[in-house]
């Protein structure tokens, strides 16, 4: 058995392994790293377990982050909501995951987060706040549209009542895309990713990634970043305008969305992570959607807490205030600065 990291030589063997493997996420692609180095600058590491035959058994990619407000840390996958160790075997898992840790005590991280959509049994403890919503389509977009209660059928037609129209594209929704994303992060009080995040996705990935917005008026008023991988179409940001939150463009965003994975022939639509119980939850929920379980555990290089760097850690709450009151130009300035170093 050997662990080693990606070279140019595995690539075929590699992509064969992550279409075929029923434990392969969409962020278990080598391509991934490529986007994080290229578009924040952080050392990337794709690790391999292959077997005597040269037949791959296992990956695992990871993200080396370091800054002096953040920490020195790695991730599986940063910026995602899954990644992780994807392997055959027991025995393969616990090898990459050494190999991590040594990668990650020569670089002297304080930790390792593998965001996992199935729990590890080797110990390491785990944060299990998230769960992913999924929603199990149908073979048409009329068949679904059937399915769903008269209440979420009326709340879909009234932004096309409004005069609302949605379309789904690639690089000519980008500017759009991020002119909604960006005031929607200011409102929450997170930074901002760089639109150029976004433009590398979209070159790296021509027939996985697309763009789909709502429109009023010509101006775009929701829009939502879709990425596939298998059965399974994603939606890991989706975004509204609040100025027109009474006419409901992110109702006739997400069905455009729905209606689009149908035609395309996959079988879930993935509305991403949430907390149970909490307004994004419901929301996701009312579409049918169903909780499935993550699991983010932690290998920590001193005993202690599991790390929290998000919003809702209290020693941010004033920065998250700050944040919240600046122009959006200014977020959008110093926005990708910071995030950058936020998992």
């Amino acid at each position: 058995m050997k662990i080693h990291t990606l070279g140019p030589e595995d690539l075929s063997k590699v992509e064969r392994y992550i279409r075929e493997s029923d434990r392969s996420t969409l962020y278990h692609d080598y391509r991934w790293t490529y986007v994080i180095g290229k578009s924040f600058g952080h050392k990337t590491f794709y690790l391999i377990g292959q077997n005597d035959d040269g037949a791959v058994q296992g990956v695992l990619p990871l993200v080396h982050m370091n800054s002096r407000i953040f920490g020195n840390f790695m991730v599986s996958m940063p910026f995602f909501n899954y990644g992780g160790v994807c392997a055959d075997t027991e025995e393969y898992r616990s090898l990459l995951i050494e190999e991590a840790i040594r990668i990650a005590k020569a670089v002297g991280a304080s930790h390792i987060e593998l965001r996992q959509e199935t729990p590890l049994q080797n110990g390491f403890p785990a944060k299990t706040s998230k769960v992913s919503m999924r929603l199990e389509l149908s073979p048409s977009p009329e068949e679904l549209m059937r399915s769903f209660p008269s209440k979420l059928r009326s709340q879909i037609r009234r932004p096309q009542r409004e005069g609302m129209v949605a379309r789904i594209g690639r690089f000519e929704e980008l500017e759009g895309f991020y002119n909604v994303f960006s005031v929607n992060m200011r409102k929450l009080g997170t930074p901002v990713l760089p639109i150029h995040f976004f433009r590398t996705i979209l070159d790296h990935f021509p027939e996985e990634a697309w763009i789909c917005s709502v429109y009023k008026d010509r101006i775009p008023v929701a829009s939502g970043f879709l990425a596939g991988f298998k059965d399974r179409l994603e939606i890991p940001w989706a975004s509204s305008l609040p100025l027109y939150n009474r006419v409901s463009p992110n109702m006739l965003l997400y069905w455009t969305c729905l209606s689009f994975a149908c035609e395309r022939g996959y079988s879930i639509f993935d509305f991403g992570r949430s907390t149970a119980g909490e307004s994004t939850y419901r929301f996701k929920e009312q579409w049918g959607a169903k909780p499935v379980q993550l699991y983010w555990h932690y290998w920590l290089r001193n005993s202690g807490d599991m790390p929290d760097i998000t919003p809702r850690n209290p020693k941010y709450k004033l920065a998250v205030e700050i944040w919240q009151k600046l122009p959006v130009t200014v977020t959008r300035l110093l926005g990708p600065h910071i995030i950058k170093n936020i998992p």
